[in-house]
């Protein structure tokens, strides 16, 4: 009988376990505060969202050099940044892969590419792949649009760019631009979260 109690008590811990590992590997929700972050840039500075001190919210975007639909969103980054950047609402890229799993990713590869593309905003990696998990991005590109409250950098919309990675030319619904136009117009966001479409973030 005592067996059996030891072996009910074990399951129950163990279940219990599960569950708190898979509540906290959810990330952000619409709504949750985002934690501020320490990153380097491609210009070997350390950024953090403190620093944009006149920003009215952030287009966080989980992107990388290597993977097909980050490529495919590359043009429309910039194009969110160039359009939003002037209205205190700019893009922090962040680079979330794993580096000895995806050399393409490293900071030399990081580097070449935004200066082939003409980035115009950070570009951060996430060294230690710290901060992607605490937002539950799984993706990129995988976008978090934050607004700036009172109470912090608080999540308005988690999801896609757009509804077409194949085509920029045949989008009809532009979910970021959307969150964002609603934010800046003091609206409520009506499309909060859709589906990331792109490569799964790598990892050892």
């Amino acid at each position: 009988m005592k067996t059996l109690k030891m072996i009910a008590v074990v399951i129950c811990m163990v279940t219990l376990s599960a569950f708190t590992m898979s509540t906290e590997d959810e990330g952000y929700s619409v709504g949750d505060i985002a934690t501020d972050f320490k990153l380097e840039n491609i210009d070997g500075k350390m950024v953090s969202l403190s620093d944009y001190e006149q920003a009215k919210g952030f287009i966080v975007v989980f992107t990388c050099n290597t993977c097909p639909y980050a490529v495919a969103y590359e043009d429309r980054i910039v194009a969110l940044d160039k359009k939003y950047a002037s209205k205190d609402y700019p893009v922090i890229a962040i680079m979330p892969n794993d580096t000895d799993v995806m050399p393409g990713d490293n900071m030399k590869a990081m580097q070449a590419r935004a200066k082939a593309k003409g980035f115009t905003f950070p570009y951060l990696m996430d060294k230690g792949q710290k901060i992607y998990p605490q937002y539950g991005a799984t993706k990129t590109p995988h976008v978090y649009v934050l607004e700036k409250t009172r109470k912090g950098n608080e999540v308005k919309y988690i999801g896609a760019i757009d509804d077409n990675y194949k085509d920029a030319a045949a989008v009809k619904t532009k979910y970021v631009e959307n969150a964002v136009d609603a934010l800046l117009s003091g609206k409520e966001v009506e499309q909060k979260e859709t589906r990331a479409i792109g490569c799964s973030i790598k990892v050892k």
